[in-house]
């Protein structure tokens, strides 16, 4: 008997000569599959579109072999041949493909083996690992939709234009739910999906805005890139869907004494690029000295209660050097000295400029500017720099640009400069310039300092400077992560209210901005409790696009956005389309429930605007400098009515003989409240605006407890949560203020009341 082997080899070889050499092709290529691999059949293509979605470079030399070698190098489970060169890889079998009739409709030759079948016209033989999913063919996704999506429709792009303005590609993972909760996050109730890989945010008004029609279902027929059994679009149309739940947003839209109201206040002498409220009662104009109006003597002062007399309201004061972009502070010391510090180019960037504000409201004052360069100057020559008072009551003075247009200055320094310091170096400054100039700055509770620049933020040791935390990164715009939110990007903000006890972490919010280059102006604010465990940023959107606009804080804990425009950026002629009404930010209501559109100005308030607090309350709004040939300079200064001096309500008052407080401390006013809304205080930090960044800005309700007509004022715990310095005081009576009283807390720590040394500067001293 012959062995074993033999027998079945022979048996093998008889079983083989039987077969015919299609079965035989079949067979060979089968052996060749790698581990795990089968061959599932011949199967229909193109029908409803390929059954495989990745075609590889057609090949002379494709084999069944190297056609699953390919797919397996790319990550795919399933591959397919075709009319004997052609290879495709996917995961699954997609648009419904159905097996041929028989498998030797796959009967065209592979390119690099005759021996094998590589599909056929149009016919594919598919090969793959475990088992074969067939994918029905695509539709438009209609469940298993994120949030409360509803598919609507397929429409038409609008006539001659868009109709949504924001636009996201996304070449391999564009779907309904990527591109639902992309715009869902961003406070949009309307998307659309378009040419399989364009993702749409808007809102449903949009689409009869722009002339948009219903098209017919067929049209939207392109696959999702990043799903293809669904569909999104087509060419010029769009599969879009409409948010059915909860409103993602509610605007408020007041009406007649409710909305507020702008008035003119006065004809103005100078076309500011910087205000100031003094401890006077008087408020500073800051223009651009030196490259503004030939006859411009760089500051003027104004008395609102000389409005009758020009002449009298406007005080004509002087610079040396020019001012163009610098920043202001208010100091602790006791006179509440202003201090303007930077500018233009040469001298004007190292220069420091001191005024003593004197006089009263109907009194003049006589006290002018003081500087001289060669007595007191910055280490560093700075245009666009910020100032913040310190909690030891120095002046930190940060960033900016050597001179105009110039290479960054990427560091830090310190007023009065402490013996033997330099200037500290910022890397982050260096890496952001230049879209980080203005930054925003504020002290913390824990008594670090926050820093607001380009789309970033950190929390920074008050005495190395190093970086304590850094936050996560400032949404932008919905299809631009990278948008930012200071100059020239320029956005505005804010320290949300702090109350009694202090307990809770301060909220910093920062409204509008825009994206590099193309300069698309952002319609969100974005707002972050930095010391928080959970400092993410909270995005709310806003009634309409906003840069280079303004934020002043209002008494009763609201706040104005204010100024601006709808497109462009920073600079001169770098922006279009005033952005003319006015929003009520109100922190004391829910999240995406706090904006209210408030009354229209009939005046653009664009680069170089200003908005801050009156001490009766009122909004003083003033500049534009925008040099684009369509807008003028603008010397009119406005006022903002609030709604809660139109509403007919008493105004309450108050006296108190103790002006110079320290924290902690119990402080006696006797009060009338002839509206019987109950107490309250609030203390409003002495405010320098500029370029949208209000320094000097904080809000705080320290405790109050009242009998009869006598209340007593707990003052704040420790100069971290209200470092020292000028803030006015109101009392509210419900929603009515009073006129305000200045005070100041904490003293003056640093002894500027003594500072500068020399004799150009007058000192009040300590």
């Amino acid at each position: 008997m012959a062995p074993s082997f033999f027998r079945s080899a022979f048996s093998a070889l008889l079983w083989l000569s039987l077969l015919t050499s299609s079965d035989a092709s079949a067979l060979i290529a089968k052996r060749a599959l790698p581990t795990g691999w089968t061959y599932s059949g011949c199967y229909v293509d193109g029908v409803s579109g390929r059954v495989l979605r990745h075609q590889q470079p057609d090949s002379a030399t494709l084999t069944t072999e190297s056609c699953v070698d390919k797919c397996i190098g790319l990550g795919y489970n399933v591959a397919g041949t075709e009319y004997g060169r052609q290879c495709f890889c996917d995961n699954y079998l997609v648009n419904g493909g159905t097996k041929a009739a028989a498998d030797t409709e796959c009967n065209i030759n592979c390119a690099g083996n005759a021996a094998q079948k590589c599909g056929g016209s149009n016919r594919m033989s598919i090969y793959s690992k475990g088992s074969l999913t067939v994918r029905a063919p695509p539709a438009a996704q209609k469940t298993g939709l994120p949030g409360s999506w509803q598919y609507q429709g397929c429409i038409t792009e609008g006539n001659g234009q868009r109709v949504w303005k924001y636009q996201i590609i996304n070449q391999n993972t564009n779907s309904a739910t990527s591109c639902l909760s992309q715009c869902q996050e961003f406070g949009y109730q309307a998307a659309g999906m378009e040419y399989g890989s364009e993702c749409w945010c808007g809102d449903a008004v949009d689409i009869a805005a722009t002339g948009s029609t219903t098209a017919p279902e067929t049209d939207c027929s392109v696959p999702c890139s990043g799903d293809s059994q669904y569909l999104c679009g087509g060419g010029n149309r769009l599969s879009w869907y409409l948010w059915k739940g909860t409103p993602l947003y509610v605007w408020n839209y007041p009406t007649g004494v409710n909305a507020g109201r702008y008035e003119l206040l006065i004809g103005g002498v100078c076309v500011p690029l910087l205000t100031t409220s003094g401890v006077n009662g008087k408020y500073t104009f800051v223009e651009k000295y030196g490259t503004g109006t030939p006859n411009s003597t760089g500051v003027y002062e104004l008395d609102v209660s000389q409005i009758g007399n020009p002449s009298l309201a406007w005080r004509t004061m002087h610079v040396k050097t020019d001012v163009f972009c610098s920043a202001s502070v208010t100091l602790p010391d006791k006179a509440g000295r202003q201090i303007n510090i930077g500018g233009w180019a040469g001298d004007s960037t190292f220069g420091i400029r001191l005024y003593w504000p004197d006089g009263s409201p109907g009194v003049p004052g006589v006290n002018d500017w003081q500087e001289n360069v060669n007595e007191l100057s910055l280490q560093k020559g700075r245009w666009y720099p910020s100032a913040m008072v310190m909690t030891n009551g120095s002046i930190l003075v940060v960033g900016g640009e050597i001179g105009s247009n110039s290479a960054a200055q990427p560091n830090l320094e310190i007023l009065p400069r402490p013996p033997g310091a330099g200037v500290v170096y910022c890397d982050w400054l260096q890496r952001t310039d230049p879209n980080n100039l203005y930054p925003f700055l504020a002290i913390l509770p824990s008594g670090g300092i926050f820093v607001g620049y380009y789309n970033e933020a950190r929390i920074l040791d008050p005495v190395t400077f190093d970086t304590i935390k850094t936050l996560p990164n400032m949404p932008g715009a919905v299809n631009n992560p990278g948008a930012g939110r200071s100059y020239p990007l320029e956005g505005t903000a804010m320290l949300l209210p702090q109350y009694a006890p202090f307990t809770a972490p301060l909220g910093v919010i920062i409204c509008g901005g825009s994206t590099i280059g193309a300069g698309i102006a952002l319609d969100n604010c974005v707002s972050s409790q930095p010391e928080a465990a959970n400092n993410a940023w909270t995005l709310e959107r806003m009634p309409s696009q906003r840069v280079i606009s303004c934020m002043t804080a209002l008494p009763d804990g609201t706040y104005m956005i204010i100024n601006g425009a709808k497109q462009g950026a920073a600079g001169f002629g770098l922006a279009t389309n005033p952005n003319l009404n006015a929003v009520l930010y109100d922190p004391s209501k829910p999240v995406n429930q706090r904006m209210s559109v408030m009354a229209n100005t009939t005046i653009a308030r664009m680069y170089h605007s200003e908005a801050i607090l009156m001490t009766d309350g009122r909004v003083l709004v003033s500049g534009s400098d925008p040099q684009d040939g369509k807008n003028p300079q603008e010397y009119r200064v406005e006022v903002f009515v609030p709604p809660y001096l139109l509403q007919g309500r008493p105004r309450p008052s108050f006296t108190i003989a103790n002006k110079d407080w320290g924290y902690g401390a119990s402080i006696p006013i006797t009060v009338n409240l002839p509206g019987g809304g109950g107490a309250r205080v609030s203390m409003l930090g002495a405010e320098s605006s500029t370029h949208g960044n209000s320094m000097g800005q904080r809000t705080l309700f320290p405790a109050v407890s009242c009998a009869g007509n006598t209340c007593t004022i707990t003052t704040p715990p420790n100069k971290n949560v209200c470092p020292p310095g000028w803030y006015q005081l109101f009392l509210l009576d419900g929603p009515m203020p009073s006129v305000s009283t200045w005070i100041r807390i904490g003293g003056d720590p640093a002894g500027l009341g003594n500072w500068p040394p020399g004799p150009s500067f007058k000192k009040p001293g300590v």
